[in-house]
């Protein structure tokens, strides 16, 4: 019997096997957990579908979380096959390289709103469909980073989406309390995934990691995925409204 032996959850933002979300995914497998995913589009779902069935999910589903028909139809699936669910996974995030690679003073107005949109308020949009399927409370975790609380060079419109995101969580998390669903945040450290790769610099941030973190070196999905796994379990109860860091210390030494 695993920790989230009996547990159904979704997780949307699975784009590759280097996604953050692919290790949650396969920590919240190992400790029991059943588990749908989603997938952006055809090109995406080459990749997603086969680490999906790998771990035994027979839930793929296409959905774009800036679409709110798409969000309302995961859920409408998963009710149809499952009737309930225990915890959401949310890690999404996008902005245009355009706008990542210029000075933000230069950030597109289309650019702004798409990078909230996506990145903070898919959060709020994935929350208010889950939350009917949640009857005996819930969990719902989003994936963060330093750049919400630090101007983080080159991170420029997404530390603002970010920062929007966390905001929203410390909201959901006062709304949903009283339903018994928890909402927290997780805050990885630079690591090497297909988003990160948009964001200038990150051979130069995990070096700062190697440098400076307490623990000497940079986090993995692995490691961010074990966190991911205590903040959807009963081992954090009473835990809600918080973002918990998972940067090897980073955050608390952080050079100025």
């Amino acid at each position: 019997m695993g920790l989230m032996t009996g547990k159904r959850g979704i997780i949307f933002g699975v784009a590759n096997d280097m996604s953050i979300a692919w290790g949650a995914a396969q920590q919240l497998k190992e400790a029991g957990a059943t588990l749908a995913f989603t997938y952006l589009n055809e090109a995406l779902e080459k990749r997603v579908r086969p680490l999906a069935e790998s771990l035994g999910s027979d839930l793929i589903l296409p959905c774009d979380v800036g679409r709110d028909e798409d969000i309302e139809a995961v859920f409408a699936k998963v009710k149809e096959v499952w009737g309930d669910i225990d915890f959401v996974v949310h890690s999404v995030a996008f902005a245009n390289k355009d706008d990542l690679k210029r000075p933000f003073s230069e950030t597109s107005r289309e650019g702004f709103k798409l990078a909230m949109d996506i990145s903070a308020y898919s959060l709020v949009a994935v929350t208010r469909y889950a939350v009917p399927l949640m009857n005996n409370g819930g969990s719902v975790v989003t994936l963060t980073y330093l750049g919400a609380t630090r101007a983080v060079p080159n991170y420029n419109v997404m530390g603002v989406a970010k920062a929007a995101l966390e905001a929203s969580v410390r909201y959901l998390a006062a709304e949903l309390g009283e339903k018994k669903i928890r909402v927290n945040a997780v805050s990885a450290g630079p690591i090497k995934t297909l988003a990160a790769s948009g964001v200038g610099g990150l051979r130069e941030k995990l070096k700062l990691m190697d440098q400076y973190a307490p623990l000497r070196r940079a986090v993995d999905q692995q490691d961010v995925g074990k966190s991911v796994v205590y903040m959807v379990s009963d081992l954090s109860s009473g835990v809600t409204g918080e973002v918990h860091f998972v940067d090897g210390g980073f955050s608390t030494v952080v050079p100025a």
